[in-house]
């Protein structure tokens, strides 16, 4: 998607706000969905993401640890996050730098969507995090790693670990692992 394209800034943080409203059944007011912290960390992240692609990464940091201090979440100014996405709560949301979020996802509170180790192999363009599509939902705790790609519409079951593609049509993660480190 090239800058023309794009939609501002503002529309994107308005059209984010008007999500807290729809899906937050504790907000019943403007006021109140601004007093949503996940939603200040995440319009505090789509001003760093636009810092960021216009190489200012020094200042898109320095939003990106407002949005932690503020939000409780951790956003990589890199990570690309669609439209109309909603994360409840926010505490301990992870999100990597290379990471792609589609439109109308939900996330909850304590999920990672990170890599799975920390070495780089030289190439600017090498994708580490995972591609999650349109319309998914991730349950609380749940951390999706590594390159992979989760189909649109698919939900994530709490505390899974998801280290496959989640293809479509599925409800559950191709491969799980529980908190013993049994797959399922």
């Amino acid at each position: 998607m090239t800058e023309a394209e794009r939609p501002s800034l503002a529309r994107l943080i308005l059209e984010d706000l008007r999500t807290v409203l729809a899906r937050d059944p504790s907000r019943q007011s403007i006021a109140e969905a601004l007093l949503h912290a996940p939603w200040r960390g995440l319009a505090l992240h789509r001003v760093a993401h636009r810092l960021h692609l216009r190489g200012h990464r020094l200042l898109a940091g320095l939003l990106t640890h407002a949005c932690r201090k503020s939000a409780g979440m951790e956003i990589h100014a890199g990570a690309r996050l669609g439209r109309r996405v909603f994360i409840d709560h926010g505490f301990a949301v992870v999100i990597g730098e290379t990471a792609v979020v589609g439109d109308d996802v939900t996330i909850y509170h304590q999920v990672t969507l990170g890599s799975r180790g920390w070495w780089r192999d030289g190439r600017a363009d090498q994708r580490r995090h995972p591609h999650i599509g349109d319309r998914v939902l991730i349950g609380v705790g749940a951390s999706v790693l590594g390159p992979i790609r989760v189909a649109d519409d698919a939900h994530i079951a709490a505390h899974r670990v998801v280290v496959e593609d989640v293809p479509p049509v599925q409800r559950t993660p191709v491969a799980a692992v529980d908190r013993e480190g049994a797959v399922q």
